[in-house]
């Protein structure tokens, strides 16, 4: 008889620390609120369709995953293939910077602060900066 799959979450999961779902959502919210408001993101802003739902959607939906959490972007898309679905768009430096700088707004609007806001920026600096296919400029 095969031995029962352990089930319970890892509370350290960054999934679970921020809430489950229900907060990467709201983070998520957050950032394209961000995006789409504030001038200092229009760069970044450009490289999105007008209607930003189906960008608010795929983002929760990799970041559940990316953050421990369930894998609803690989049961919906598949395989994410970050850095070849980027491709298309001309991400340098300044939208790598750009990003960054929205999504720790954003992360400081949902109350990530201390270590934890450290430890997934960094994170996130390090995807960012590997979404880069412009060189340097």
């Amino acid at each position: 008889m095969p031995e029962a799959c352990d089930e319970t979450p890892d509370t350290d999961a960054p999934f679970v620390r921020l809430g489950g779902e229900a907060g990467v959502r709201a983070l998520v919210d957050r950032f394209y609120d961000l995006m789409d408001e504030d001038a200092r993101f229009v760069r970044l802003r450009s490289l999105h369709p007008p209607q930003l739902a189906g960008s608010r959607d795929k983002l929760h939906w990799f970041l559940c995953g990316w953050l421990g959490g369930p894998a609803l972007y690989v049961e919906r898309l598949g395989h994410p293939r970050l850095r070849a679905r980027h491709l298309p768009f001309a991400i340098g430096t300044v939208e790598r910077d750009q990003w960054l700088l929205c999504m720790a707004e954003a992360m400081a609007h949902e109350g990530i602060e201390g270590e934890f806001f450290d430890r997934l920026l960094g994170s996130f600096y390090k995807t960012a900066d590997w979404m880069r296919n412009l060189g340097n400029p």
